[in-house]
């Protein structure tokens, strides 16, 4: 099973990703953004809830800004998306709760 976690290396729970998941493919959104084709298909699957809106990011922006598309508020803040996406080519998860790892079987 091929897996890519979508993170951000100097957060906790990626970290907690790597580490349970060693063999997968880890890319950072900071050194490499997403493209736009891929935040669409993330937003597609997990809708507003990829949008992490208790983060300092978030609350940081103005109320203009909290009310564009996700897509370019997540193209531009690579911090707004919640953390990990984890792609195991069969499905996309988001987050590093217990009923994803138990779908990675590493719970």
């Amino acid at each position: 099973m091929a897996l890519t976690i979508y993170g951000i290396k100097t957060c906790d729970t990626c970290r907690k990703a790597r580490k349970a998941l060693p063999h997968a493919e880890f890319h950072d959104m900071r050194e490499t953004p997403l493209d736009s084709a891929t935040i669409a298909r993330f937003l597609a699957l997990f809708g507003d809830a990829l949008v992490n809106k208790s983060s300092t990011t978030w609350r940081a922006l103005s109320d203009a800004d909290k009310a564009r598309a996700p897509a370019d508020l997540l193209a531009e803040n690579p911090t707004l998306m919640k953390r990990p996406v984890i792609d195991t080519g069969d499905a996309v998860l988001l987050g590093w709760k217990p009923d994803v790892q138990a779908t990675l079987g590493v719970a």
